[in-house]
């Protein structure tokens, strides 16, 4: 009874009957008016071949038309309705032009030192092209005097940044795609709450569909009644929109500006196995230290601004304002974001720059490979030429059928000669590129559709930092506790458990 009455009152309930009602509604029209019906019948299926030629010459991926023409041919007299009012990945032109003015004032701000990428490029061309693309379409340049720790799992990062929050005197920035009541966000929530009291500016962005089951409704006004400033991003309306699309999917914690934490590890208990929910989970993180956490904070007040609607000084944030600290050489390191109003795919090409110049190996954990053709010739490319490729995914999905779509791409990639392990603990939801014991990218980028075109995402690319070492050492530490898929393996699996795969994957852009 106790679950009913929670059901009954929580807003997703609610939000649901919305937008049944909108579906009744619609019923109710056609059978009121059903005289009508060949009209209605001949405007849809117009509507319809508008949203496939619209489609057919747009610059989506191939994979994402062919998944809407599909859906469209099957149900043609709504598809291309439901296509115009949900498939979209741009929000009005109005939120576009804004959030790119907020772009054009990050590219003005993080103005990046060429005599850096110069440096890289003297080093390896390869790494200095790779480097420029970045603070060219990403507004992020590469940096020096950084400091990076590498979190294995995610009680490691959450142990670290408990010490380094009791440490903040000036403000505290977090924005997370995931926050839930309970051990890891009560701990961390008890300290900004403090520290809010003495005066640190402490400000919270999460995602509104990421938390819509994990908090309460308006708990933003909870928070600023905590003396913590907060924004809630993209809030969820019980109205079928193209920007439902566009989440905020980005971990980032920031400390005065001159400590930074990003990864995949969101605050909830799960991340820190706190509680057992896909047996043991797998995750990472990084911690920088030093002149790169100032991109960090640019990407956040981005954001902030732009759902604050303000515009900040963003120099009072920069890390020497709050002593400047000086870090051995250790090679580069370059955080960058991503966002889908932009039209500039920064964390799938960032990826396929690091497979397509590895020399000897590409080392990869993911959550989700639900890869396009480029990504799937890219790797298969590298592995017929003699290139290293691994690939961990989990053993224990959190998606039943974003799963499947993960195994349906075992086929073509095993053929190809790339080496595919499953994590049998439980669920990894560590996104990590290795290449050649030279780059390194960690993040919060996954390999699906909605990671690399629809969601703001943000990621840390290291060029020859010894961090990259220990990322590689967790990474063959994690190939002992995975089971390899065979080829023979793979053809064990049931003919029609394959072909439901397949089957499911010609709509993988749409999950």
């Amino acid at each position: 009874m106790t679950k009913i009455f929670k059901l009954l009152f929580h807003r997703v309930f609610w939000v649901a009957i919305g937008i049944a009602l909108q579906a009744a509604a619609l019923i109710v029209m056609i059978y009121r008016f059903q005289q009508y019906f060949v009209y209605f019948y001949g405007i849809s299926l117009f509507i319809s071949m508008v949203a496939v030629i619209a489609l057919a010459n747009g610059k989506s991926k191939a994979g994402y038309k062919i998944a809407w023409i599909i859906a469209i041919l099957l149900f043609p007299i709504f598809g291309g309705i439901f296509y115009l009012m949900f498939g979209g990945s741009r929000t009005g032109k109005r939120t576009r032009q804004k959030m790119l003015s907020i772009n054009g004032k990050m590219a003005e701000v993080l103005d990046g030192n060429q005599n850096i990428i110069k440096a890289i490029a003297q080093e390896n061309i390869d790494a200095g092209r790779q480097a420029e693309y970045i603070q060219k379409y990403a507004y992020s340049p590469p940096y020096t005097n950084t400091y990076i720790e590498y979190f294995p799992v995610g009680e490691a990062k959450f142990e670290r940044m408990i010490e380094e929050l009791e440490k903040a005197e000036h403000f505290i920035f977090l924005e997370y795609f995931i926050i839930e009541e309970g051990v890891m966000w009560d701990t961390i929530l008890e300290i900004l709450q403090r520290k809010a009291a003495e005066g640190v500016d402490v400000r919270v962005i999460y995602d509104d569909i990421g938390c819509i089951l994990k908090l309460p409704y308006q708990y933003d006004k909870k928070l600023e009644a905590m003396g913590i400033k907060c924004a809630v991003f993209n809030p969820f309306r019980p109205v079928l929109s193209p920007r439902l699309n566009n989440r905020d999917h980005r971990k980032i914690l920031i400390i005065d500006g001159h400590t930074g934490f990003t990864g995949g590890i969101n605050l909830a208990d799960e991340y820190i196995n706190a509680y057992e929910k896909l047996g043991h989970w797998k995750d990472n993180a990084v911690m920088l230290k030093g002149d790169a956490v100032y991109s960090l904070t640019v990407m956040f007040l981005a954001v902030w601004d732009y759902l604050k609607g303000i515009d900040e000084d963003y120099e009072q944030y920069k890390p020497e304002r709050f002593g400047e600290q000086k870090y051995p050489v250790d090679g580069y390191v370059q955080p960058f974001s991503d966002n889908p109003l932009d039209d500039e795919a920064v964390g799938e090409t960032v990826y396929l720059n690091l497979i397509t110049r590895a020399k000897e190996y590409v080392y990869i954990t993911t959550p989700y490979l639900i890869i396009d053709a480029e990504m799937m010739t890219a790797l298969c490319n590298a592995a017929k030429q003699g290139i290293d490729v691994r690939i961990i995914t989990p053993h224990i999905p959190d998606k039943w059928y974003v799963h499947a779509v993960t195994r349906s791409n075992y086929d073509q990639l095993l053929q190809s000669g790339v080496k595919i392990y499953e994590y049998t603990p439980g669920f990894i939801h560590a996104k990590t590129f290795i290449v050649d014991d030279e780059y390194a990218v960690i993040g919060t980028i996954n390999l699906d559709y909605r990671s690399l075109f629809l969601h703001f995402e943000c990621g840390v690319w290291m060029y020859r930092s010894s961090s990259i070492r220990h990322i590689k050492e967790d990474f063959l530490e994690t190939l002992t506790k995975s089971d390899e898929v065979t080829w023979e393996k793979y053809q064990q699996v049931a003919w029609y458990r394959r072909i439901g795969w397949a089957l499911l994957n010609l709509f993988a852009p749409l999950m």
